[in-house]
């Protein structure tokens, strides 16, 4: 197709992520005194914040989720015994020209496409949609919404209106992955970023109010450009799973697709030292991670990860049957660059979550969400694992299609919190559920105003 030639619009009613609980939300509100089915718990008082790809107007050339689609910020506040819901879009340039244009200009990641400067002007013409749709993060008094490669958008607190984009003070002058970890013993937010030229890959870190401590830095050791979206943190290191999902832009350009798998090259595993050490190298057969739940430093100098690991990126390359997926603890030898696993869950999990204040140290708790029903598209069970216990226990949501599991402390209890929406009747709620015995079911249920798309990522806010 020629860059110059708009493309068709996308047929959305029969695209799986751009219908039924995927189907996009335009409208912004701001709703106070929910309602709420059970008990409400006292003792929690913050906010609970989730992005997602939500585009602001129906789509044109190819829509590939999660990479496509612009920015949606959904706010959940819970004080005082009453709750309250508010959303906005994030306003990157793109969006604004679409408002004004009310429909879209720009197409797909994977077109070639971009509008000309006779329909946006000089300043927008031939750049790529900015995509802050990944993830929400609070950290050095900033709220940020991630890409999946590129700079964050700061969001104003108070009321989630767009600021613009943000470096962090030059800590990601290019971009940042959607996953940066923050130590919460020392405060600092560590963070990559990978690049489709060399130096390929790069990791900064920003302190704890806001300020660099190491800009980007290169990761020595890699000569090809790489998908990688998310990575572990431990007290030691940082922990890179370098699996072999390649960016061929030549590809792309000849009308393929722009990532290749390639499972002969295997998989890479990089234990950056935080003190900026000499990189250390494992290495094993190929597999794909999207997600990681922690990962923490072990007595006798080895690494362990817990992380959702599937045979392969389904989506992204062209096999015959879907891909198998596995909760999985790999522990990791520095010293002889070797890897083992040891599979916790053989069922298909995704969004592995732990409670954030145990980032970087032997956890005990961690959710996933899991299939029930084999519904394509949809996770209708939420999984809950004791690390230390060994045992795995399960929530079936009915009909709900839930969302990414949130661990929410409070002041004298503990809870999951997840977004959820009723695929018979489209309501969305916020379901919360006891730590300790999850799958005895919701304490409560707080009505959603409107419908909530499924989406990404969010972070427990406490006050």
């Amino acid at each position: 197709m020629s860059t110059t030639e708009k493309p068709a619009a996308v047929d959305m009613v029969h695209h799986t992520h751009l219908s039924g609980v995927f189907t996009p939300q335009r409208d912004e509100v701001d709703v106070h005194g929910l309602h709420v089915e059970g008990e409400l718990p006292e003792d929690l008082s913050g906010e609970y914040l989730r992005n997602g790809p939500n585009p602001r107007f129906d789509p044109i050339g190819t829509y590939v989720y999660p990479i496509d689609g612009d920015a949606m910020v959904h706010r959940i506040g819970i004080r005082d015994g009453a709750v309250s819901y508010s959303n906005r879009f994030v306003r990157t340039p793109m969006v604004v020209a679409e408002e004004e244009a009310g429909l879209a200009i720009w197409a797909g990641v994977m077109d070639p496409y971009t509008p000309s400067a006779d329909e946006v002007g000089p300043e927008l013409a031939g750049k790529a949609r900015d995509l802050p749709d990944i993830n929400v993060v609070r950290h050095g008094g900033r709220l940020l919404a991630m890409a999946e490669a590129a700079q964050p958008y700061r969001l104003d607190p108070s009321d989630l209106s767009t600021l613009g984009p943000d470096s962090c003070s030059g800590a990601m002058p290019i971009g940042s992955t959607a996953h940066p970890k923050i130590d919460p013993v020392t405060g600092e937010m560590v963070l990559f970023n990978y690049l489709l030229e060399a130096p390929y890959l790069t990791w900064s870190v920003v302190a704890a109010d806001g300020s660099v401590t190491r800009p980007p830095t290169v990761v020595d050791g890699v000569d090809v450009p790489l998908m990688i979206h998310d990575m572990a943190l431990t007290r030691r290191y940082i922990v890179l799973f370098l699996c072999p999902l390649v960016f061929d832009i030549e590809a792309l350009l000849r009308g393929g697709s722009v990532l290749d798998w390639r499972p002969d090259a295997g998989v890479r595993i990089a234990l950056i030292p935080r003190d900026g050490g000499k990189v250390r190298w494992c290495s094993t057969e190929a597999f794909w991670v999207w997600h990681f739940a922690n990962a923490f430093d072990m007595a006798d100098g080895k690494v362990a990860v817990d992380y959702a690991e599937w045979s392969f990126p389904g989506g992204f390359t062209a096999q015959e049957h879907e891909p198998r997926g596995a909760m999985v603890r790999a522990v990791l030898d520095p010293d002889k660059g070797t890897i083992s696993r040891t599979v916790v869950s053989d069922r298909n999990v995704e969004f592995p979550r732990i409670d954030d204040r145990q980032t970087c140290g032997d956890h005990r708790y961690a959710a996933t969400l899991g299939v029930h029903t084999g519904r394509e598209g949809i996770f209708d069970s939420l999984l809950f694992f004791d690390m230390h216990a060994g045992s795995e226990t399960e929530w079936r949501a009915g009909s709900l299609a839930v969302g990414e599991p949130i661990y929410m402390p409070g002041a004298e209890r503990d809870y999951w919190g997840m977004i959820g929406t009723d695929r018979d009747d489209m309501t969305s709620w916020f379901v919360i559920l006891p730590v300790e015995d999850p799958s005895s079911g919701p304490l409560c249920r707080v009505r959603m105003p409107l419908r909530v798309p499924s989406g990404l990522h969010g972070a427990w806010l406490p006050d």
